[in-house]
């Protein structure tokens, strides 16, 4: 072989081998898979690889694969693993901020795409509480108004007093501030005592002071209602025998329609069981909290016409009550 031959093999060689290294940058520099995206914003709203996977329907493990992918695609750990906790780094959360509101927009985006062109569809999300004895019993009545639209309700999130990312449309609880979000008032949080016939009669309640001994039941999310209520009406704090948090205001309600004890039930959505004597009211007096229920969407979206609808219809059937 010749001196130029060579010489020129030698360059094409040393050009592969440039084109290989760019190549690779490109490589790594490619976006996450919206696979792993979205596991990593399911497991973070979560803080479980566990809750993920049920959520999600896949093996605890493919979650823990496909985040530690995720760490190393972008060169940073994301979350702090323990024995038995998992939390978000602090590039964790800044992380998980963007990627919410860039779902929400891609979201947003998705849904108005499907407005122009095809048939509507609304993501509700609501308590549980909240769907069971208000807005299910009533929502065939939409249904007969608009049929075109499809609404698809999730009382999953964990966070009652956030609007999910997923969400178009949400019913929340809380004091606010909203921003960024249309907020519509609703009615007002007021919590009762509230107890089976069968836990009354077994268990006399005369006056606030025949409380403490007892077994008192709580919202997770509310695990300073008890001190609130006994401050709120004037009285000392109740000592109870066992106090007992639930992480659903629906399996308060029926723990204490089972007789495991006094529940702080919200008085109006509760009435129905009133009038059915499933519970009945301990005392008279309501405690009225500095919270209330709203319906919120995104800004961005106050020209959805389908929104306004069922907005307009879930605040005629429910505002004031």
């Amino acid at each position: 072989m010749s001196r130029i031959c060579v010489i020129a093999e030698a360059n094409r060689e040393a050009v592969k081998g440039k084109l290989r290294h760019e190549f690779e940058k490109i490589q790594a520099m490619r976006l996450p898979s919206y696979k792993f995206l979205k596991t990593f914003q399911v497991a973070a709203r979560l803080q479980s690889f566990k809750a993920a996977a049920e959520e999600l329907c896949v093996t605890a493990s493919a979650i823990s694969h496909q985040i530690k992918t995720l760490e190393e695609q972008l060169g940073v750990a994301l979350f702090e693993r323990g024995v038995r906790t998992l939390s978000l780094t602090d590039a964790g959360a800044h992380y998980l901020e963007h990627i919410n509101e860039i779902f929400a927009k891609l979201e947003s985006v998705t849904e108005q795409l499907r407005i122009r062109y095809g048939r509507s569809v609304i993501r509700l999300n609501v308590p549980p509480f909240f769907a069971n004895e208000l807005l299910l019993p009533r929502l065939a009545s939409f249904a007969q108004v608009r049929d075109e639209t499809d609404i698809r309700i999730d009382t999953t999130f964990s966070a009652p007093t956030t609007h999910p990312p997923e969400a178009d449309l949400s019913i929340v609880w809380g004091t606010g501030p909203w921003d960024g979000f249309t907020v519509h008032e609703l009615f007002a949080l007021r919590l009762i005592a509230a107890c089976s016939p069968d836990f009354l009669l077994k268990n006399p309640i005369d006056g606030y002071g025949d409380l403490n001994g007892k077994t008192l039941l709580v919202h997770e999310e509310r695990r300073d209602d008890w001190d609130r209520w006994a401050l709120g009406l004037g009285i000392s704090p109740i000592n109870a025998n066992r106090l007992i948090r639930m992480d659903t205001m629906s399996a308060v309600v029926l723990a204490a329609e089972q007789g495991v004890g006094v529940a702080l039930v919200p008085s109006r959505l509760s009435a129905e069981r009133f009038v059915s004597g499933s519970l009945l009211k301990v005392f008279d007096a309501e405690f009225a909290t500095n919270e209330r229920y709203v319906v919120l969407h995104r800004t961005d979206d106050d020209a959805r016409e389908d929104l306004q609808e069922l907005t307009q219809w879930i605040l005629s059937e429910f505002r004031g009550a």
